[in-house]
């Protein structure tokens, strides 16, 4: 045995019970939902928010907090998985999900608000213990403290490959999109590197809240008399909440009178009701009707003209958000929950029709950025027979000299111009018609006749637009 003596153990640090912070837990939950159930964080958030608030733990500034670390978090989850791959010693499908929320909410605090980096990196930890134990908190406190090393130029500086050697990939990084979504957005947009850029950039921006006052039922003057409100660009009847705010709160919002709407959406619509037919102009169709918003704008045109809007929805829960949408439209219309591919109508009823088709939604990344990491090139081979069925239908709906609308939410060319192209070899008494007109002071609408809107030239989702003629 040893002559030396033994040293005193220190003693134990007392265990510390981790603080709960309401703000960052719900912003953990919301993504943990967004992983788990496929769920979008426009649906998940707002419940959450009105729990919290309800329960007195959230003021107006918490809710903007939690608001922003979600969407930002999911929107920059491309460059932040770049960066924790490169602060962890495995690959990242053995990081457990949890634990990649956490740390990717971390990464966010630290390279994409102004949350000083000692309260970023302690406020995460604390919330790490919370949600996935001490153990687990130790690993996420190491992996921060690498983060925290640079800023986000740095990082992309190490983590993204030069633009020269690998352009989509560089880009993909750089701006947190997919690469085949990069790919795909390029060829549509065409021109060079500044304009794929700006609308990448575009895609990572916060989107204001776009206010539709429906005709006969309210007024844009109306809507602008709330507070941080400003006319829209384009739609006479938009309105923009240029500060956030609760659309939910605003009156006309509340009794139906008006609705949020993005502005190309209304566009779309306008465009459609404002095209020129021959002959009567009684009888409206959207095909795809769910949930509701261009119906309830169709509705409220058509009724200025004494004209019908049938609104039809596949889904019968969907064709009751659509019902509600139009509940006190000004003229007749009427919601049927059918299948449009294979309609209860007969052919060649309608003036007008409007088929907004089911896609990917690449063009409304802005409003929901975790679509861009949901969705697969195969997505494409799975919505095409639908977007064809469904313009053919509406193409057989509509009368010789009526006019149909193609639109859908996204700019993928093979949800666009192929889909109008195809149908257009199998129905030879159809022509396109140029659209650009019926979009006034509208600009950098190319060269028609169809119209491709986009983020970052327009401030709205990148909506297409074909409208096509039946000549016999």
């Amino acid at each position: 045995m040893s002559d030396q003596p033994r040293r005193p153990r220190k003693p134990a640090k007392p265990y510390r019970r981790p603080k709960k912070d309401p703000v960052r837990i719900l912003a953990f939950e919301a993504l943990r939902a967004v992983d788990e159930r496929d769920a979008y964080a426009n649906l998940v958030l707002p419940p959450l928010l009105r729990k919290a608030r309800e329960n007195g733990d959230f003021e107006a500034r918490d809710a903007a907090l939690a608001t922003e670390l979600v969407y930002g978090t999911l929107r920059r989850q491309g460059t932040y998985d770049a960066v924790v791959a490169a602060c962890v010693d495995r690959p990242l499908r053995e990081v457990d999900p949890p634990v990649l929320d956490v740390l990717s909410l971390g990464a966010h605090q630290l390279l994409g608000t102004r949350i000083p980096t000692h309260a970023a990196v302690s406020a995460t930890v604390e919330l790490a213990r919370v949600v996935l134990g001490d153990g687990r908190a130790k690993f996420v406190n190491a992996v921060l403290r690498k983060i925290a090393q640079d800023d986000l130029d740095g990082w992309l500086e190490r983590v993204a490959p030069p633009y020269d050697q690998d352009p989509e990939d560089h880009l993909a990084v750089v701006h947190s999109h997919p690469r085949w979504v990069v790919s795909a957005l390029w060829d549509s947009l065409g021109g060079g590197r500044a304009s794929i850029e700006e609308l990448l950039r575009a895609d990572n921006d916060r989107p204001e809240v776009t206010l539709v006052a429906r005709p006969g039922r309210a007024t844009p003057a109306e809507l602008l008399d709330e507070e941080a409100a400003e006319p829209g660009r384009w739609s006479p009847y938009a309105v923009r909440l240029t500060e956030g705010g609760e659309p939910g709160a605003i009156t006309a919002v509340a009794e139906g009178r008006a609705g949020v709407q993005d502005e190309g959406s209304q566009l779309v619509a306008l465009a459609l009701a404002n095209a020129p037919v021959e002959g009567r102009d009684r009888m409206w169709l959207d095909g795809c009707a769910g949930p509701g918003g261009k119906a309830a704008l169709l509705g409220a045109l058509a009724a200025e003209r004494g004209a019908l809007l049938l609104a039809s929805e596949k889904q019968p829960h969907r064709a009751g958000l659509v019902a509600k949408a139009l509940h006190g439209n000004p003229g007749p219309y009427q919601v049927i929950a059918a299948d449009g591919t294979r309609p209860p109508w007969r052919p060649g009823s309608f003036d007008r029709v409007l088929v907004d088709v089911p896609c990917t939604g690449l063009g409304a990344l802005r409003r929901r950025p975790e679509a861009r990491w949901r969705r697969r090139p195969e997505d494409l081979d799975g919505f095409a027979p639908l977007q064809r069925g469904l313009l053919r239908t509406a193409l057989e709906s509509v009368r010789p000299g009526g006019v149909v609308g193609y639109a859908t939410c996204s700019p993928h060319l093979a949800e666009t111009r192929a889909v109008v192209a195809d149908l257009l070899k199998q129905f030879p008494d159809a022509d396109l018609i140029d659209a650009r007109p019926l979009l006034p002071g509208v600009p950098d609408l190319g060269e028609g006749p169809d119209v491709q809107l986009w983020p970052h030239l327009h401030g709205t989702d990148a909506m297409y637009l074909a409208l096509i003629r039946r000549t016999g």
